[in-house]
């Protein structure tokens, strides 16, 4: 069966980073677009960044310049390099297909707070 495994979340103070990863199994992970999600509490989830099979990216406008996705096939996961972090970056952070996604994982908590 599928399960997406997201860790690396945390506390970290502003301007911090974080990496975060994604570890997918039960289909075939490289040919699909991934995608990192998040959701705040009381609010929709919402797409942050994805990459295609062929290594192509796209950000939301919130985290463009400060956030990195990138994938290795040879290890089925996916990664979120996170930079300059701000405490609207506070969320559950979700890795999925961009595209008929899945179950959701656990997700994993980032927190930006001083």
């Amino acid at each position: 069966q599928v399960q997406l495994v997201e860790s690396g979340g945390g506390l970290v103070q502003p301007g911090g980073s974080l990496r975060l990863s994604c570890a997918a199994s039960g289909f075939t992970f490289k040919i699909y677009t991934m995608a990192w999600y998040r959701q705040a509490p009381g609010n929709q989830r919402e797409l942050v960044a994805d990459i295609s099979s062929g290594g192509s990216t796209n950000y939301a406008d919130s985290v463009k310049g400060r956030f990195t996705i990138s994938r290795d096939n040879a290890k089925n996961t996916v990664y979120l390099q996170m930079s300059s972090l701000k405490p609207e970056d506070t969320a559950i952070y979700y890795c999925n297909r961009k595209s008929n996604v899945f179950n959701w994982g656990q997700g994993t908590q980032v927190t930006i707070s001083s």
